[in-house]
């Protein structure tokens, strides 16, 4: 079989199974978040954090219910590594330093998942199980509670209040987050990868002497890393290592696990607005990207000229022969198009070409289908951009689901796709106006520079992959990278919520024969154009002046 039809085959099973879990998965977390009841061990929860679940909040409550959730996390991840030395199951590895240790905290609580350090070699197995896998899932159930906050705004009328925050996280992580990542773990184990509490120890030869592995809770903290859209490795090789992601198998289960609640959101959202046809045209959307995203990348990868790549069957440096070309260009624009950063493949041995679609997956705010809750948010934050334009067009006062897109809506709309080009490109620049900071590229020129604004990118998305050729472990890029990714994930949330209370407290408005039909393939085109312009007029220059001009220079 050659490698072309292996990547296509891998790409179409992947659909598949998609669309199969797509219904059942999309109508269960609707009626999650649309449930009455409590369950006991939901119960057990609010007694514990003294929350009552059947307050409403309007959206300023709701907000502070996530601030001082994430601020609370923050404080916590980052004091348990500062401890980590004096922790049993330390595996003799010392605390982490405060510079580190604030960039990781931040990393996992913001659902970035950044890691400037090596996992095997710095985390003990109480860090690791005890907080950042703890973090995997509340960040994710975080990402989802906004989400269905937003929606809520669509759905209701004649009031402000979004529902309850705390209801919302417990429900996200006990009834759809632990479920799926239990059999998610069982799938993984039966692959292979490895599910221990084992300590340090030596595995054979290697260049003349012995190499040293520890164990660890890989399948469980895989599946929700995954699931979850967070992305942190266990290992430093991410999900290229055998113990996390043993062979073909496996990779094609973890993709699957990755796109299968961004994707499925769209029909919750469906459900919960009550018109099912509105959740196709945001999946549509979010499909058309990452469908022709997949297919860019395919063809840069397997089409890159000269007898050695002909030989390999297309650029197979930095990548593993368990997955080969295919495997490794869905896995890599999986991730960079939801905010999982999960790797399978150093993404800095791309084609330039390559590269700058990684890029250009997460500058676009990693909306196709992007991370859980946080992907959908994201696209119907354009959905409204993209009303508003076809209403200047007309000469009308644009509105979506029979709510109108006002001044105050635009604003809150404007603010949230302005804060994270803010952050990438200003941060990006300032480390090539100070010395130090440029010190820790591996490569010069364009490449040099892709590195620096893969790292902002990454970091101010949420996304977490690196580029792997910068060395992030300096204060400069700990700091900064730390505090993008705090921004980059709670500043837009500010304006996802007040747009939510804004579009609550309206009344509808009847549907007349003006009216744009954003249930059409028309409103899908546009979009996707939509998408794609206000992306290209932010990035295009800094784009120009890495991947574009590496991959032209090759």
């Amino acid at each position: 079989m050659s490698p072309v039809l292996a990547g296509v085959l891998q790409l179409l099973a992947l659909v598949v199974a998609l669309g199969l879990s797509y219904r059942p998965l999309g109508d269960h977390m609707a009626r999650v978040y649309s449930s009455e009841k409590h369950y006991k061990p939901e119960k057990w929860i609010y007694k514990a954090i003294g929350a009552n679940p059947n307050v409403e909040m309007r959206w300023p409550a709701y907000l502070r219910g996530v601030l001082a959730f994430s601020a609370v996390s923050v404080l916590f991840l980052y004091l348990l590594q500062r401890v980590q030395g004096s922790l049993p199951g330390s595996l003799g590895f010392v605390s982490i330093d405060p510079d580190q240790a604030f960039n990781t905290a931040a990393s996992f609580v913001a659902n970035t998942n950044w890691q400037s350090y090596y996992g095997e070699q710095a985390m003990g197995h109480v860090v690791q199980s005890g907080g950042l896998a703890v973090q995997n899932f509340v960040s994710a159930a975080v990402g989802i509670a906004v989400a269905v906050a937003l929606v809520r705004g669509f759905a209701r009328s004649r009031t402000g209040e979004l529902g309850n925050f705390w209801a919302d996280l417990v429900r996200g992580t006990v009834r759809i987050l632990l479920p799926i990542s239990v059999i998610g773990a069982l799938v993984l184990v039966a692959c292979g990868a490895i599910q221990n509490f084992a300590g340090i120890h030596e595995v054979g030869q290697f260049m003349g002497g012995t190499q040293q592995w520890n164990g660890g809770a890989v399948a469980s903290q895989e599946v929700i890393k995954e699931l979850g859209t967070n992305g942190g490795g266990y290992f430093n090789a991410n999900s290229a290592h055998p113990f996390e992601n043993p062979n073909g198998l496996s990779n094609l289960f973890e993709i699957y696990l990755i796109l299968v609640i961004p994707f499925a959101l769209t029909r919750t959202f469906g459900r919960m607005v009550g018109s099912i046809k509105q959740g196709y045209a945001i999946l549509a959307t979010m499909a058309t990207i990452w469908l022709a995203f997949v297919g860019l990348m395919m063809w840069t990868e397997f089409a890159h000229p000269g007898p050695a790549f002909d030989i390999a069957g297309g650029a197979m440096e930095g990548k593993e022969t368990r997955f080969g070309i295919g495997g490794s260009a869905i896995f890599s624009v999986s991730t960079t198009l939801t905010s999982t950063g999960a790797v399978n493949s150093f993404h800095s041995s791309n084609t330039g070409f390559g590269g700058g679609i990684n890029l250009l997956g997460m500058q676009l705010g990693e909306i196709a289908p992007g991370g859980v809750g946080s992907g959908l948010y994201g696209m119907l934050i354009m959905a409204v951009i993209a009303v508003f334009i076809a209403g200047l067009m007309v000469g009308r006062t644009p509105e979506y689901l029979g709510k109108k897109i006002g001044t105050r809506e635009i604003k809150f709309a404007a603010l949230y796709i302005l804060i994270t080009p803010a952050l990438v490109l200003c941060f990006t620049a300032a480390s090539f106006v100070l010395d130090t900071p440029s010190h820790s590229m591996t490569n010069s020129g364009a490449h040099g520079f892709s590195e620096i604004l893969y790292a902002y990118t990454s970091g101010a998305n949420n996304n977490g992959s690196a580029f792997a050729g910068l060395n992030a472990d300096t204060q400069w890029f700990n700091s900064t990278i730390g505090i993008a990714m705090l921004l980059g994930r709670f500043l837009p949330m500010v304006f996802v919520l007040a747009l939510a209370g804004s579009l609550a407290e309206q009344t509808p408005v009847p549907e007349t024969a003006g009216t744009l039909r954003t249930e059409k393939p028309l409103f899908t085109g546009l979009l996707v154009g939509t998408i794609m312009i206000i992306t290209g007029l932010t990035y295009f220059p800094a784009l120009a002046l890495g991947p574009l001009a590496e991959g032209l220079a090759a």
